[in-house]
């Protein structure tokens, strides 16, 4: 039997030369170049087979390079990249996206939804047009959001039903400040909805740097319940999450909080769902 692959579900790659990150100021840690070469070098040895390349910026040209570096790639497999979902030509954005370099490793749109001062952003007319272009386009939707912007976020997932989104960082809960509601009761709404996914991943800068394992468990307890290992993923996070915790410290949480879980079971959420949801899609 061959044996499943391992799939970084998040990560992200940034060159300060070529484009400047603002948010970077004051994270001494990660200002600096993260390229392929440092993907490789921290994957490998965590047994990682493919990875999903995740947008930074909300920056159409940032996508393009990415779908570059991707088509370059052995590693990166898929990228989940940005366009301007309240711009009436959403398809035609992802259509010049596809015909360019690495193209064909499009598999998936985000938008940094945390970022937007109105809970309801994902509910504009305009934003749910470009949902459906995206859905016409056989692409998922990552949604980046905070606890509070969930109620929205399903209300958008019930009106695009035909429409893949994968919830990114279990939507940031507080694990520092260890509260699990209303958190817990949006997300088991959410996933109460059968075009949904989520993914394990960002938690440790959620928690902080004095993180222990078992922070993190009762939320990932919670996302296990609600979702099941078919409709969960890993991601890394990488390299943000050097804030927090090195790829090989990521993965090996991952590991633990997972431990209870039939070797099948832990195949899905280790790769199988990332690769039904995003690889199976380019």
């Amino acid at each position: 039997m061959t044996a499943a692959r391992r799939v970084d579900a998040h990560h992200h790659l940034w060159d300060l030369s070529a484009r400047p990150q603002e948010w970077l100021d004051e994270l001494d840690v990660i200002r600096r170049d993260f390229g392929p070469e440092d993907l490789s070098a921290v994957a490998g040895p965590a047994g990682v087979d493919a990875t999903v390349l995740v947008q930074v910026l909300n920056d159409v040209d940032e996508t393009a390079e990415f779908l570059a570096v991707a088509g370059n790639s052995d590693l990166i497999e898929g990228v989940v990249g940005w366009v301007d979902l309240t711009a009436p030509d959403v398809a035609e954005q992802l259509d010049r996206l596809r015909s360019g370099p690495g193209g064909d490793r499009l598999v998936g749109v985000r938008h940094l939804v945390q970022a937007e001062p109105d809970p309801h952003w994902l509910l504009r007319a305009d934003v749910i047009a470009g949902l459906r272009a995206v859905r016409d386009a056989g692409l998922v939707y990552d949604v980046l959001t905070r606890p509070h912007q969930l109620p929205a976020a399903l209300e958008a997932v019930r009106t695009v039903p035909d429409l893949v989104f994968v919830l990114d960082h279990l939507s940031k809960p507080d694990i520092a400040g260890r509260s699990l509601e209303p958190w817990s009761a949006h997300l088991a709404a959410l996933a109460a909805l059968p075009n949904v996914t989520a993914k394990l991943s960002g938690l440790v800068t959620e928690a902080g740097p004095q993180w222990t394992v078992d922070d993190f468990r009762p939320y990932v307890d919670v996302a296990l319940q609600a979702f099941g290992p078919e409709r969960l993923m890993v991601g890394t996070d990488w390299p943000v999450c050097l804030l927090a915790a090195s790829y090989e410290e990521v993965v090996q949480v991952a590991e633990e909080l997972t431990s209870g879980l039939s070797a099948a079971e832990r195949d899905l959420v280790f790769g199988g769902t990332a690769e039904r949801v995003y690889l199976g899609a380019k």
